[in-house]
């Protein structure tokens, strides 16, 4: 490669999970420090970063066509960008990336991206750089302070997943189950919300499995680290995703009776409603023990939203074993829920496993699920009319005086009127729809407002 001028503008692309948008945020930080900054809407960047995900089928193909792509627009208009790939796909398959895609200047797998201005002092220099160790916590100690970002926020407080479920990638490439320290974590929330957030959503593999020690030396949960960051002045919401069953505890589920700024929504994926398939996934938990955990939930916070994950057509499951899986989706009634066709990954178990499904299966039984889902989806928004809330706006909306937030159940809301990005409302659910709900502003007294 040939020395380039160092980029003066950006573009981080992320795509997947929250963690690659908190992740996409913070190599974003990095390269504020540098005094690069985002390129302007519609105009093209000196440096793109793909920050990627691995779990889905086709993950690194994908990425090279967008490499592709970015590289043809680059000929057309006589500059290419420099091209950073971030993220999993930069971890599973980065020496196929260097060897495949010459046009890449740099690839850095999620725990090594806190290198980027050294990758990137290479990369203007014509050297190729590749970073793909997993220093989990060395990556947080070297990160800038957070910046404002708007009314909601990312932290991450746990990373890695040492649960091996036969069809997953990421203990391959996240790395074994890391907490952040307590201190570290209460330290960036502050900051989050001195810079503008009022909502913070706590993020994590198994977010669920972090521990630590609190502010005076007492061995902490999830449960604990919620109470301490509840007492921040400014702080009005706590969420938090993605929770592994088995690594629930009591106080966890205590806290959502106890703790008036976390909100009533538990994203708990379950997978399967088949024992069966369950352990041939290596889940670790049963269909019983589940919706044991469910009913806690609800009996510590009746209105709590509940949400979950689906694999359609693992190997060998059949039309009855799905079936059980539209049975719990029955059982719950799940106010939201992502589905997704099972995808064998390279690397893992169930790759090899006999009794793969064809396509068409896992087509018509994803469809069918999705319906279902739907369908208690649309209810759980119904149920909801007459309810009054309070909704934090996070964007404008189509219409000139429209807003669009989330209520406490993490459903999008829009209403009209003289407001701003990060205002509390308090609205009345007037209409519901599939996805959304229309909403009313009201005045009720603020104890009232829950």
């Amino acid at each position: 490669m040939e020395p380039v001028a160092p980029p003066k503008t950006y573009r981080v692309k992320s795509f997947g999970c929250q963690m690659n948008v908190y992740d996409g945020e913070r190599m974003a930080e990095l390269l504020g420090t540098r005094g690069i900054t985002p390129a302007l809407e519609g105009e093209e960047a000196d440096l793109v970063i793909l920050n990627t995900c691995h779990i889905r089928e086709k993950a690194a193909e994908k990425v090279y066509s967008d490499i592709g792509r970015m590289v043809k627009a680059g000929a057309q208009a006589g500059k290419t960008p420099l091209i950073a790939v971030a993220g999993c796909v930069a971890q599973a398959e980065g020496e196929e990336i260097m060897r495949r895609a010459p046009a890449v200047s740099i690839v850095v797998g999620p725990q090594a991206y806190h290198r980027l201005p050294e990758m990137l002092d290479k990369a203007v220099g014509g050297e190729r750089a590749t970073d793909t160790d997993m220093p989990a916590i060395a990556k947080f100690d070297a990160l800038p302070a957070r910046r404002k970002r708007g009314p909601a926020a990312f932290l991450t407080v746990q990373e890695g997943c040492d649960k091996f479920c036969t069809y997953c990638v990421v203990p391959y490439t996240r790395g074994a189950e890391i907490s952040r320290p307590f201190a570290h974590l209460i330290a960036e929330a502050q900051m989050l919300v001195e810079a503008g957030a009022k909502e913070i959503t706590l993020l994590g593999q198994n977010v669920n499995a972090w521990a630590g020690e609190d502010d005076k030396g007492r061995a902490a949960g999830l449960a604990g680290l919620i109470h301490a960051l509840a007492r921040i002045d400014g702080l009005v919401r706590i969420r938090y995703t993605t929770s592994h069953p088995n690594d629930m505890d009591e106080a966890l589920i205590a806290a959502h009776g106890e703790v008036d700024k976390l909100m009533p929504y538990l994203h708990l994926p379950v997978q399967s409603g088949s024992d069966r398939v369950l352990k041939a996934m290596n889940r670790q938990h049963t269909v019983e023990g589940y919706l044991r955990l469910l009913e806690k939930f609800r009996a510590v916070r009746p209105d709590i939203a509940l949400s979950g994950d689906f694999i359609v057509g693992f190997p060998g499951e059949t039309e009855a074993e799905f079936e059980d899986t539209l049975r719990i989706v029955d059982a719950v009634r799940y106010a939201h829920a992502f589905s997704f066709k099972y995808s064998p990954r390279p690397g893992t178990p169930a790759a090899t496993l006999d009794g793969q499904i064809a396509p068409e299966v896992m087509h018509e039984r994803l469809h069918r699920l999705q319906e279902r889902l739907g369908h208690h989806q649309f209810a759980f928004n119904q149920a909801s009319v007459g309810r009054t809330c309070q909704v934090m706006i996070e964007r404008t909306g189509r219409e000139p005086g429209q807003w669009l937030g989330k209520s406490p159940w993490l459903q999008s809301v829009w209403f009209s009127g003289d407001h701003a990005i990060g205002d509390l409302v308090d609205v009345q659910l007037i209409e519901a729809g599939p996805n959304s709900l229309q909403g009313e502003p009201v005045r009720i007294p603020a104890e009232l407002a829950r």
